[in-house]
Protein backbone atom coordinates (compact mmCIF):
# COMPACT_ATOMS: atom_id res chain seq x y z
CA UNK A 1 0.00 0.00 0.00
CA UNK A 2 1.30 3.08 -1.24
CA UNK A 3 1.50 6.52 1.44
CA UNK A 4 -0.92 8.38 -0.43
CA UNK A 5 -3.85 5.39 0.18
CA UNK A 6 -2.45 5.65 3.95
CA UNK A 7 -3.14 9.44 4.22
CA UNK A 8 -6.62 9.28 2.91
CA UNK A 9 -7.45 6.47 5.14
CA UNK A 10 -6.35 8.80 8.35
CA UNK A 11 -7.61 11.42 6.70
CA UNK A 12 -11.26 9.63 6.56
CA UNK A 13 -10.62 8.93 9.97
CA UNK A 14 -10.38 12.16 11.03
CA UNK A 15 -13.18 13.73 9.43
CA UNK A 16 -15.41 10.86 11.06
CA UNK A 17 -14.54 12.04 14.54
CA UNK A 18 -14.89 15.68 13.67
CA UNK A 19 -18.26 15.06 12.57
CA UNK A 20 -19.55 12.92 14.89
CA UNK A 21 -18.33 15.43 17.84
CA UNK A 22 -19.97 17.92 16.32
CA UNK A 23 -23.24 16.58 15.35
CA UNK A 24 -23.52 16.20 19.13
CA UNK A 25 -23.10 19.68 19.66
CA UNK A 26 -25.51 20.65 17.08
CA UNK A 27 -28.04 18.33 18.63
CA UNK A 28 -27.26 19.99 21.91
CA UNK A 29 -27.91 23.00 21.02
CA UNK A 30 -31.00 22.41 18.81
CA UNK A 31 -33.10 20.41 21.34
CA UNK A 32 -33.28 21.07 25.03
CA UNK A 33 -34.51 18.05 27.15
CA UNK A 34 -36.50 19.14 30.95
CA UNK A 35 -36.33 16.58 33.74
CA UNK A 36 -39.62 15.13 34.72
CA UNK A 37 -40.34 16.70 38.10
CA UNK A 38 -43.04 13.27 38.02
CA UNK A 39 -44.00 10.28 35.67
CA UNK A 40 -46.01 11.23 32.76
CA UNK A 41 -47.64 7.98 33.68
CA UNK A 42 -50.11 8.19 36.45
CA UNK A 43 -51.75 5.32 37.90
CA UNK A 44 -55.24 5.82 39.77
CA UNK A 45 -54.41 5.12 43.55
CA UNK A 46 -50.66 5.00 43.78
CA UNK A 47 -49.21 8.50 44.90
CA UNK A 48 -46.11 10.06 42.57
CA UNK A 49 -43.20 9.31 43.56
CA UNK A 50 -41.41 11.90 44.98
CA UNK A 51 -37.31 12.45 45.84
CA UNK A 52 -37.08 12.63 49.62
CA UNK A 53 -34.59 11.91 52.30
CA UNK A 54 -35.27 8.36 54.41
CA UNK A 55 -37.04 9.13 57.63
CA UNK A 56 -34.48 9.36 60.30
CA UNK A 57 -35.65 8.06 63.81
CA UNK A 58 -35.71 10.80 66.66
CA UNK A 59 -34.01 9.40 69.37
CA UNK A 60 -33.89 6.12 70.92
CA UNK A 61 -37.09 4.23 71.82
CA UNK A 62 -38.11 4.69 75.71
CA UNK A 63 -35.85 1.85 77.63
CA UNK A 64 -38.38 0.81 79.94
CA UNK A 65 -40.66 -1.51 78.49
CA UNK A 66 -37.81 -3.11 76.40
CA UNK A 67 -36.15 -4.04 79.79
CA UNK A 68 -38.77 -6.67 80.43
CA UNK A 69 -37.48 -8.86 77.04
CA UNK A 70 -33.45 -7.88 77.23
CA UNK A 71 -30.60 -10.52 78.22
CA UNK A 72 -27.59 -9.67 79.96
CA UNK A 73 -26.36 -12.92 78.42
CA UNK A 74 -26.64 -11.52 74.50
CA UNK A 75 -25.59 -8.18 76.40
CA UNK A 76 -22.11 -9.48 77.54
CA UNK A 77 -21.61 -11.13 74.02
CA UNK A 78 -22.66 -7.16 72.38
CA UNK A 79 -20.30 -5.90 75.07
CA UNK A 80 -17.58 -7.67 74.39
CA UNK A 81 -17.53 -6.68 70.57
CA UNK A 82 -18.27 -3.49 71.12
CA UNK A 83 -16.65 -2.15 73.80
CA UNK A 84 -14.25 -4.73 75.38
CA UNK A 85 -11.34 -2.42 73.29
CA UNK A 86 -11.88 0.50 74.92
CA UNK A 87 -13.40 -0.90 78.79
CA UNK A 88 -12.92 -2.96 81.18
CA UNK A 89 -16.14 -4.90 83.24
CA UNK A 90 -14.77 -6.28 85.73
CA UNK A 91 -14.93 -5.12 89.58
CA UNK A 92 -11.48 -3.01 90.51
CA UNK A 93 -10.11 -3.75 86.98
CA UNK A 94 -8.10 -0.66 85.24
CA UNK A 95 -9.01 1.62 82.82
CA UNK A 96 -8.43 0.96 79.33
CA UNK A 97 -8.45 3.99 76.57
CA UNK A 98 -12.56 4.70 78.19
CA UNK A 99 -13.12 4.06 82.32
CA UNK A 100 -14.07 0.72 84.22
CA UNK A 101 -17.82 0.02 83.82
CA UNK A 102 -18.51 -1.99 87.09
CA UNK A 103 -21.56 -0.46 88.92
CA UNK A 104 -21.89 2.20 86.39
CA UNK A 105 -25.48 1.95 86.66
CA UNK A 106 -27.08 3.92 89.42
CA UNK A 107 -23.73 5.58 90.00
CA UNK A 108 -22.39 9.35 88.97
CA UNK A 109 -21.21 10.29 85.78
CA UNK A 110 -17.33 10.54 85.60
CA UNK A 111 -17.84 7.70 88.06
CA UNK A 112 -14.55 6.19 87.92
CA UNK A 113 -11.15 8.17 90.30
CA UNK A 114 -8.32 9.57 88.12
CA UNK A 115 -10.01 9.01 84.94
CA UNK A 116 -9.84 11.75 82.60
CA UNK A 117 -12.84 12.54 81.21
CA UNK A 118 -14.15 14.72 78.91
CA UNK A 119 -15.64 18.53 80.07
CA UNK A 120 -18.76 17.99 79.03
CA UNK A 121 -19.39 14.66 80.84
CA UNK A 122 -18.26 16.19 83.94
CA UNK A 123 -20.21 19.13 83.40
CA UNK A 124 -23.51 17.06 82.90
CA UNK A 125 -23.56 16.04 86.14
CA UNK A 126 -26.05 13.28 87.72
CA UNK A 127 -26.32 9.67 87.24
CA UNK A 128 -26.25 7.03 85.20
CA UNK A 129 -29.91 6.02 85.26
CA UNK A 130 -31.59 3.82 82.66
CA UNK A 131 -32.89 6.49 80.36
CA UNK A 132 -29.45 8.16 80.73
CA UNK A 133 -27.55 5.15 79.54
CA UNK A 134 -30.18 4.64 76.55
CA UNK A 135 -29.50 8.06 75.17
CA UNK A 136 -25.53 7.82 75.64
CA UNK A 137 -25.53 4.24 73.90
CA UNK A 138 -27.67 5.33 71.34
CA UNK A 139 -25.28 8.85 70.71
CA UNK A 140 -23.40 9.64 72.73
CA UNK A 141 -22.34 13.10 70.67
CA UNK A 142 -25.82 13.72 71.43
CA UNK A 143 -26.02 13.73 75.26
CA UNK A 144 -22.19 15.58 74.88
CA UNK A 145 -21.42 17.18 71.88
CA UNK A 146 -17.76 17.72 72.86
CA UNK A 147 -17.03 13.70 73.95
CA UNK A 148 -14.15 11.75 73.06
CA UNK A 149 -15.80 8.65 72.89
CA UNK A 150 -15.51 7.59 69.15
CA UNK A 151 -18.86 5.23 69.26
CA UNK A 152 -21.18 5.56 67.03
CA UNK A 153 -24.12 4.58 69.24
CA UNK A 154 -25.78 1.32 69.00
CA UNK A 155 -29.23 2.11 67.04
CA UNK A 156 -31.16 -1.44 67.46
CA UNK A 157 -32.98 -0.91 70.40
CA UNK A 158 -33.37 -4.75 71.35
CA UNK A 159 -29.21 -4.94 71.30
CA UNK A 160 -29.11 -1.36 73.20
CA UNK A 161 -31.44 -2.94 76.26
CA UNK A 162 -29.70 -6.04 76.09
CA UNK A 163 -26.52 -4.18 76.54
CA UNK A 164 -27.76 -2.56 79.86
CA UNK A 165 -29.15 -5.23 80.85
CA UNK A 166 -25.46 -6.48 80.64
CA UNK A 167 -24.04 -3.03 82.72
CA UNK A 168 -26.99 -3.69 85.66
CA UNK A 169 -25.81 -7.10 86.53
CA UNK A 170 -22.47 -5.84 87.08
CA UNK A 171 -22.92 -4.78 90.59
CA UNK A 172 -23.54 -6.18 94.17
CA UNK A 173 -26.78 -5.33 94.36
CA UNK A 174 -27.92 -4.62 90.96
CA UNK A 175 -30.39 -1.58 90.44
CA UNK A 176 -34.52 -2.04 90.05
CA UNK A 177 -36.12 -2.41 86.65
CA UNK A 178 -37.01 0.99 85.94
CA UNK A 179 -41.15 1.18 86.23
CA UNK A 180 -42.92 0.24 83.01
CA UNK A 181 -46.03 2.52 82.28
CA UNK A 182 -49.60 0.87 82.21
CA UNK A 183 -50.06 0.80 78.56
CA UNK A 184 -46.39 0.20 77.86
CA UNK A 185 -46.59 -2.66 80.20
CA UNK A 186 -49.61 -4.16 79.13
CA UNK A 187 -47.92 -4.73 75.52
CA UNK A 188 -44.89 -6.05 76.51
CA UNK A 189 -46.71 -8.62 78.92
CA UNK A 190 -49.35 -9.73 75.91
CA UNK A 191 -47.07 -11.83 74.60
CA UNK A 192 -46.63 -14.16 77.37
CA UNK A 193 -50.57 -14.07 77.70
CA UNK A 194 -50.93 -17.09 75.28
CA UNK A 195 -49.59 -19.13 77.62
CA UNK A 196 -49.80 -17.61 81.06
CA UNK A 197 -51.27 -20.33 83.98
CA UNK A 198 -54.92 -20.86 83.33
CA UNK A 199 -55.29 -21.04 79.46
CA UNK A 200 -56.92 -24.01 79.35
CA UNK A 201 -55.63 -28.02 79.49
CA UNK A 202 -54.38 -30.14 82.23
CA UNK A 203 -53.79 -28.07 85.26
CA UNK A 204 -49.52 -27.40 85.69
CA UNK A 205 -49.23 -29.51 88.11
CA UNK A 206 -50.41 -32.40 85.97
CA UNK A 207 -47.95 -31.07 83.20
CA UNK A 208 -45.27 -30.67 85.91
CA UNK A 209 -46.00 -34.40 86.84
CA UNK A 210 -45.35 -35.91 83.10
CA UNK A 211 -41.89 -33.37 82.51
CA UNK A 212 -38.68 -35.02 82.52
CA UNK A 213 -36.68 -33.20 84.83
CA UNK A 214 -33.51 -34.22 82.44
CA UNK A 215 -35.29 -31.60 79.88
CA UNK A 216 -35.82 -29.18 82.45
CA UNK A 217 -32.58 -28.93 83.91
CA UNK A 218 -31.52 -28.22 80.22
CA UNK A 219 -33.20 -25.46 79.75
CA UNK A 220 -32.39 -23.95 83.38
CA UNK A 221 -28.49 -24.84 82.09
CA UNK A 222 -29.67 -22.06 79.45
CA UNK A 223 -31.96 -19.34 81.07
CA UNK A 224 -30.64 -19.25 84.46
CA UNK A 225 -27.65 -20.82 85.51
CA UNK A 226 -25.83 -17.02 84.36
CA UNK A 227 -27.48 -15.87 87.64
CA UNK A 228 -28.40 -18.76 89.80
CA UNK A 229 -26.74 -21.36 91.46
CA UNK A 230 -28.75 -25.20 92.17
CA UNK A 231 -26.15 -27.05 94.07
CA UNK A 232 -26.85 -27.96 98.10
CA UNK A 233 -24.56 -25.35 99.43
CA UNK A 234 -23.41 -23.27 96.83
CA UNK A 235 -22.80 -19.61 97.22
CA UNK A 236 -25.02 -17.21 95.19
CA UNK A 237 -24.27 -15.64 92.14
CA UNK A 238 -26.46 -12.26 90.83
CA UNK A 239 -29.63 -14.25 92.22
CA UNK A 240 -30.00 -16.85 94.88
CA UNK A 241 -29.29 -20.27 95.25
CA UNK A 242 -32.51 -22.19 94.22
CA UNK A 243 -31.66 -25.69 95.87
CA UNK A 244 -34.91 -26.94 97.80
CA UNK A 245 -37.05 -24.09 96.62
CA UNK A 246 -40.37 -25.94 96.00
CA UNK A 247 -42.11 -25.94 99.07
CA UNK A 248 -39.55 -23.07 100.23
CA UNK A 249 -40.78 -19.48 101.42
CA UNK A 250 -40.21 -17.08 99.09
CA UNK A 251 -37.52 -15.15 99.90
CA UNK A 252 -35.94 -18.52 101.06
CA UNK A 253 -32.02 -17.75 100.79
CA UNK A 254 -30.36 -16.35 104.25
CA UNK A 255 -28.07 -13.46 103.86
CA UNK A 256 -29.63 -12.63 100.14
CA UNK A 257 -30.81 -9.18 99.66
CA UNK A 258 -34.27 -9.75 97.69
CA UNK A 259 -36.28 -7.20 96.93
CA UNK A 260 -38.88 -5.23 99.09
CA UNK A 261 -41.36 -6.58 96.63
CA UNK A 262 -40.65 -10.27 96.87
CA UNK A 263 -40.14 -10.37 100.42
CA UNK A 264 -43.25 -8.15 100.98
CA UNK A 265 -45.06 -11.09 98.69
CA UNK A 266 -45.04 -13.95 101.56
CA UNK A 267 -45.58 -17.19 100.91
CA UNK A 268 -44.29 -20.53 99.33
CA UNK A 269 -43.31 -21.75 96.02
CA UNK A 270 -45.21 -24.27 94.68
CA UNK A 271 -45.86 -25.36 91.13
CA UNK A 272 -48.74 -22.72 90.29
CA UNK A 273 -46.47 -19.60 91.86
CA UNK A 274 -43.51 -20.83 90.27
CA UNK A 275 -45.30 -21.15 87.05
CA UNK A 276 -46.94 -17.86 87.69
CA UNK A 277 -43.28 -16.36 88.29
CA UNK A 278 -41.17 -18.14 85.24
CA UNK A 279 -44.23 -16.87 82.71
CA UNK A 280 -43.68 -13.35 83.71
CA UNK A 281 -41.56 -12.37 87.01
CA UNK A 282 -42.67 -8.50 86.96
CA UNK A 283 -45.93 -9.53 86.90
CA UNK A 284 -45.68 -10.62 90.37
CA UNK A 285 -43.53 -8.42 91.83
CA UNK A 286 -43.53 -5.31 89.52
CA UNK A 287 -40.42 -3.71 91.45
CA UNK A 288 -37.95 -7.35 91.04
CA UNK A 289 -34.32 -6.88 90.20
CA UNK A 290 -34.97 -9.97 88.38
CA UNK A 291 -33.72 -8.98 84.54
CA UNK A 292 -35.44 -11.81 82.88
CA UNK A 293 -38.39 -12.06 80.39
CA UNK A 294 -40.13 -15.35 81.06
CA UNK A 295 -40.54 -18.44 79.88
CA UNK A 296 -43.47 -18.40 77.40
CA UNK A 297 -43.81 -21.87 76.36
CA UNK A 298 -46.02 -23.80 79.08
CA UNK A 299 -44.30 -27.12 78.24
CA UNK A 300 -40.98 -25.47 78.75
CA UNK A 301 -41.73 -24.11 82.06
CA UNK A 302 -43.32 -27.05 83.30
CA UNK A 303 -40.00 -29.10 82.57
CA UNK A 304 -38.34 -26.24 84.33
CA UNK A 305 -40.51 -26.56 87.57
CA UNK A 306 -39.50 -30.67 87.31
CA UNK A 307 -36.26 -29.85 87.48
CA UNK A 308 -36.38 -27.47 90.43
CA UNK A 309 -38.72 -30.27 92.46
CA UNK A 310 -36.13 -32.77 91.91
CA UNK A 311 -33.75 -31.09 93.41
CA UNK A 312 -36.14 -29.69 96.28
CA UNK A 313 -36.19 -33.07 98.64
CA UNK A 314 -38.57 -31.28 101.60
CA UNK A 315 -41.44 -30.47 98.53
CA UNK A 316 -44.86 -31.93 98.76
CA UNK A 317 -45.50 -35.12 97.36
CA UNK A 318 -46.26 -34.67 93.96
CA UNK A 319 -49.15 -35.71 92.10
CA UNK A 320 -49.07 -39.41 90.17
CA UNK A 321 -48.17 -39.28 86.43
CA UNK A 322 -51.29 -39.08 84.29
Amino acid sequence: MDSLAVNKGLAAILVAGIVYSLSGLIAEALVHPQELKESAIKIEGVPAATESAPAKQEGPAPIAPLMASASAERGKDDAQKLCAVCHSFGEGEPAKIGPNLYGILGDKRAHMAGFNYSDGLKALGGTWDYEGLNHWLYDPRSLVPGTRMAFAGIKNDAERADVIAYLRSLAKNPEPLPAVEPAAAKAAEAPAAAGAPGAGGPSFTALVAASDPAAGKADVGKLCAVCHSFEKGEPAKIGPNLYGIVGAPRAHMAGFNYSDGLKALGGTWNEDELNAWLTNPRAVVSGTRMAFPGIKSEKERAAVVAYLRSISPDAPAAPAKP
